[in-house]
């Protein structure tokens, strides 16, 4: 399901996607409003949508993921954004990364990759656009040694799973250990990636990141 006000941009997608023979647009919106009545309506596997929409021009798109999240969590979303700025990547994991990618705009016509990030939250994955990435981390992990380099294999097991968007107690449970211990490896993890100074949010959504920009090609 798409959705994008702007109708030039909404139609020109519609026309890539649909070159793909596994991947079917079901619906296309303009607004909020009616990209919330057509999920209920198709129940869609992904929606593509834009960060900004009618009614307000605000952030619609990361308005639709906090719903879909509670409402529909087994549908992926892909947000389109002409913003690096890493604010909306953070907002829009802050219920957890499962499911959820973020691409800039300007990726539009990069088929390949925007179709890459389509199948990927279709299957539970998530994809970060590598610039808002590359901006969120540079000061911490484009050093000669990544910060990343210092967690145990345990460590990064965990953290491989929080970029899943599982709770501690599903970390637990998943790996066979103590929820005691998941919550000291993840205190490791902050430490070590120098983000003990951010909220509690924002320090797993940060390291998550850093996880997934270690994975770029």
């Amino acid at each position: 399901m798409l959705a994008e006000d702007d109708y030039l941009v909404r139609e020109g997608v519609r026309r890539l996607l649909e070159t793909q023979p596994d991947l079917e647009v079901v619906a296309a919106c303009d607004d909020l409003p009616s990209l919330l009545q057509a999920v209920e309506r198709e129940r869609p596997d992904v929606v593509v949508t834009d960060i900004r929409m009618p009614p307000g021009h605000a952030d619609e798109g990361i308005q639709a993921a906090r719903q879909l999240r509670s409402a529909h969590p087994a549908i992926g979303l892909v947000v389109l954004s002409q913003f690096a700025d890493p604010h909306y990547a953070l907002a829009l994991l802050e219920d957890g990364s499962e499911r959820r990618a973020y691409l800039l705009k300007e990726r539009v016509d990069d088929l390949e990759q925007l179709t890459g990030a389509i199948r990927e939250v279709a299957r539970g994955g998530s994809a970060i656009d590598p610039q808002v990435v590359e901006t969120l981390v540079a000061a911490g992990s484009r050093r000669e040694r990544s910060p990343l380099e210092e967690l145990t294999p345990r460590e990064r097991e965990v953290l491989a799973e929080v970029a899943q968007g599982r709770t501690n107690a599903a970390i637990a449970a998943e790996l066979v250990i103590a929820e005691q211990s998941v919550e000291k490896h993840i205190h490791s993890i902050f430490l070590k990636l120098g983000l003990t100074w951010q909220p509690e949010v924002n320090r797993r959504v940060m390291a998550v990141l850093m996880f997934l920009s270690e994975r770029e090609p």
